[in-house]
């Protein structure tokens, strides 16, 4: 890693594999473990960007695809960037576009070259290629951008498996030639760091390749993809379990979608730095917040005369200012603010887990606060 990226290890907990760390970015430092807020469009829904500071969010995720669809990668760069665009001081994250060609399975088809696929929202077909892809993310001008890969779908043949995470590997070299071309050209902008993704469905030998393939490209970071698709809890921290451990302890590890609390100290504890999902966004919207002890139904009639906060001792501001019942009021009248507040609520709450998580594993005592964190959660 140059000195734009660079990871370090600041502590690891002796009775787990979990770690704490410093990313540096030309935006800014990320500390260790994090999460990262999903803004799909350039926006973390119902949330400015001095919200997301007020929450303490670190670095936020876009997503290539849809802004290639909307408003154009190019008109972007135009502007100056996503940083610019969207008036965002701190690092970005961009996916490639791979899980939304996943999600979208039936209007793609995949070959040797790349995907071809309809938008969804005018049925114009596009062809996504590791190198058109390297140039959208280079455009929009993240941080950290992540290779074009397949993620494969849940239950997945072996051999299918296989020849996708060999293809995935084959579109890897050819990301990173175009990214070291792209980068050599675009010395007006800041650097950036193009992680790889294992793939292999949940094959530990499959993962186990890939991981060893991708490590042999001197990537700056590495994710975890293609999990979080349908398979079983337990399968999915066996795959995490397996192949965290297979990947360079001086870089940064990427577990890709995944997002209910007690899976992030799961994974935590399994050895990842890095995550992102739509949960605590999308489940507010649906009148969900989560707290220490689990989900709360906002719209639950026994809220209806309750004037505690969501969580007692939360300092968010949604806590701080307003009670239960005044949300499910707001969810019931179907305001806007009742969104917004359940919103900064759960994206605050995330933040706050992971310093938690942070600050036990450097005082070295990860394993007793996870004992106790799963002992109070309930999903």
């Amino acid at each position: 890693m140059s000195e734009d990226f660079r990871y370090e290890l600041v502590a690891s907990d002796p009775d787990t594999g979990a770690r704490a760390g410093v990313l540096h970015t030309p935006h800014g430092a990320i500390e260790t473990p994090v999460f990262m807020p999903v803004g799909t469009q350039a926006t973390v829904k119902t949330l400015d960007q001095h919200d997301l500071e007020e929450a303490r969010a670190q670095i936020i995720l876009a997503n290539a695809y849809h802004l290639y669809l909307r408003p154009g990668h190019q008109l972007i760069d135009r502007m100056g960037g996503l940083h610019s665009f969207m008036h965002w001081r701190g690092p970005i994250l961009t996916d490639s576009g791979g899980f939304q060609v996943f999600s979208l399975g039936e209007l793609n088809k995949i070959s040797e070259e790349g995907v071809r696929f309809q938008s969804h929202l005018d049925g114009s077909y596009h062809l996504f290629t590791p190198e058109s892809v390297m140039e959208i993310e280079h455009a929009l001008g993240a941080d950290i951008i992540m290779a074009f890969d397949e993620c494969t779908p849940y239950p997945c043949e072996r051999d299918y498996a296989a020849a996708s995470m060999q293809m995935t590997l084959r579109w890897a070299e050819r990301c990173l030639g175009r990214h070291r071309e792209l980068s050599a050209e675009r010395t007006h902008r800041p650097p950036q760091a193009l992680f790889g993704i294992v793939q292999g469905s949940i094959y530990p030998d499959l993962r186990q390749y890939c991981a060893e393939a991708l490590i042999d490209m001197d990537l700056p970071g590495y994710a975890i993809g293609g999990l979080a698709v349908g398979e079983p809890r337990k399968a999915m921290f066996e795959v995490v379990r397996g192949t965290a451990p297979l990947l360079p302890a001086q870089k940064p590890r990427y577990l890709m979608g995944v997002g209910l609390p007690h899976d992030l100290v799961e994974a935590v504890a399994a050895g990842i730095d890095m995550f992102d999902c739509v949960v605590p966004t999308r489940n507010a919207r649906n009148g969900t917040a989560f707290t220490r002890t689990g989900r709360l139904r906002l719209k639950n009639a026994r809220h209806a005369e309750d004037p505690s906060p969501l969580e007692a001792g939360c300092d968010c501001k949604t806590c701080t200012h307003y009670s239960r019942a005044y949300l499910r009021h707001l969810f019931q009248t179907n305001e806007l603010l009742g969104l917004h507040l359940a919103t900064f609520h759960n994206v605050f709450f995330f933040q706050q887990l992971m310093r938690d998580m942070r600050a036990a594993i450097i005082e070295g005592r990860f394993a007793t606060w996870q004992a106790e964190f799963s002992a109070l959660y309930r999903d």
